[in-house]
Parts: structure tokens; sequence; C-alpha cells
């Protein structure tokens, strides 16, 4: 059991709190038993599984999960909560934590749907953003320039596993960001004054979504780049979230596809 803080090995773990450290080593450090399942159901195997038998006495859920990592021949190391605590960015640690790979999952040769966060530097809409993107079949998204890292703590943890289930690019510009769009002449970016609705958009073709930051919205030259669409709302309403913007017009994109891909035209005679 590790009962020092100065172990190397919780050092260097806990170097991956830190985005350099992260890129560095091509390592993630996830805290907790549901992102750690999370990861390991996506077939995820992690490097290592630090906990502190303590802190998971009374959780089954904990307990069976390193049951199943132990079986699988997962290294798990001991220690105590002293020392787990400094490995936690988290209030209330769940004593369980994993190095894994840094997530890089392979882009679809030509994705259907690519969203852009674009400035949107909030952890928790991005992270938010990131899990209504993987539940609506989304085929990449795309961390544009001024947004937050999309493996920050608190992004991972909003996004409640969708890192290992949709993939994700970052890019420092705009030139970066057109180089991994397939599809320029289909981009659209959501805009609280933009004439056109959401729902007036013909989603069933290819398409690239932006989404801007909360404080500034879009950039300039994402503005110039695509078609502005917005979401009607009633007089007096301040403009929703990024999240919020995002997620209900990544759903009415699902919603247009599921339908033309059941609808059936009635026969005749």
């Amino acid at each position: 059991m590790i009962t020092s803080t100065s172990n190397s090995r919780i050092k260097e773990a806990r170097k991956l709190q830190r985005r350099r450290q992260r890129y560095l080593a091509g390592e993630l450090l996830l805290e907790g038993v549901r992102l750690i399942g999370d990861a390991w159901q996506a077939q995820v195997r992690p490097n290592v599984v630090f906990f502190a038998p303590d802190m998971i006495q009374g959780n089954p859920s904990a307990n069976q999960l390193l049951l199943e990592l132990g079986r699988a021949d997962v290294e798990t190391v001991a220690c105590t909560e002293e020392v787990f605590v400094t490995l936690s960015e988290t209030v209330s640690p769940q004593g369980i934590a994993a190095v894994v790979p840094l997530p890089q999952l392979a882009v679809p040769a030509e994705p259907s749907l690519t969203l852009v966060l674009d400035q949107v530097r909030d952890p928790g809409n991005a992270g938010s953003l990131l899990r209504s993107a993987a539940a609506a079949g989304v085929g990449l998204v795309i961390f544009g320039p001024g947004a937050v890292d999309p493996f920050n703590d608190k992004v991972v943890r909003a996004a409640m596993g969708a890192h290992f289930r949709v993939p994700l690019r970052s890019c420092a510009n705009w030139l970066d960001v057109e180089s991994q769009l397939g599809h320029q002449d289909r981009l659209f970016v959501a805009l609280a004054d933009a004439t056109a609705s959401y729902d007036s958009v013909d989603w069933r073709e290819p398409a690239s979504l932006v989404v801007g930051g909360e404080a500034d919205g879009p950039s300039m030259v994402a503005r110039q780049s695509a078609r502005s669409i917005s979401i009607p709302m009633m007089h007096g309403v301040e403009s929703l979230n990024a999240a919020i913007a995002g997620s209900i017009i990544l759903f009415e994109i699902a919603r247009q596809r599921r339908a033309a891909s059941t609808f059936r035209p009635k026969q005749e005679g």
C-alpha cells in the first residue's frame, strides 16, 4: 500500500491534472466509479488503478469494478486516504481513480455531422455539448480556437463518458478547423439574432454545426464562414446557454434523420 504523497507513481499520476502533461504522457486521469466504468465498457484498458480501501469500503459498485479489473489483470494499487485525495479534483472523492490512454478515436472518412465548439470556454457547457453530441450521433467534435481543453477534468466529468464514444479533435486556428471539415458548403452557426430558424433547415444531408461561447458567441471568422440559424424564443427571454442551444439543434438534426430513415412511401393499389 502506498502511504506517502511523495511516492513516484502518485506524483506521476498527479501531473496528469495539468494539460501539458496529459498530452506529453498521452494519458488521462479518471476519477470515480461511473467514469472508470464507462471507459471500461468502451474497451478502454486502464494503465493503472489507484484506490483507497477505507474510502470504498461501503461502495459495492467500486468493489465490483475493482474485482472485474483485477480479473482482467489490470494493475490495481492500494493507497491511504491521505494519498488518494491528492489525486482528486472533486469535492467528495470516491476513493478510486484510473490512469487511461488519452482517447483518440478514429474519425470517420466522411462524418455526416460535425460539431464545432468555437470559443466555448466553460467546462460544464463543453462537457454537456459533448455528451449531447454522442447521444445525437455526431461523427466528430472539434474543439476550436479559444475552446477549453477537451480533457479538462470538469469537461470529462460533465461529458459522462462521451470522450470514449465520439471522436475529438482540437484545432488551434480556424484554418485547422476547415481542414477537418469535409462539407464547408453545409456549415451552420447558431446565433441568437439570426432570421432563419434551426428547424427550417434540411438536416438530412451531411452538415457541420458551430456553437459559440457563452460570453461573446461565435468568432467573427465563424460567422463569416457559415450560414446563421437561431432558436426562436418568446420576446423578453435572454439567449440560451451554449449547451442547451447546441443540444436543441443536435436533437432536431437527429429527429429529421431518424424520420427520414423510417419513412416508407404508401403503396398505391
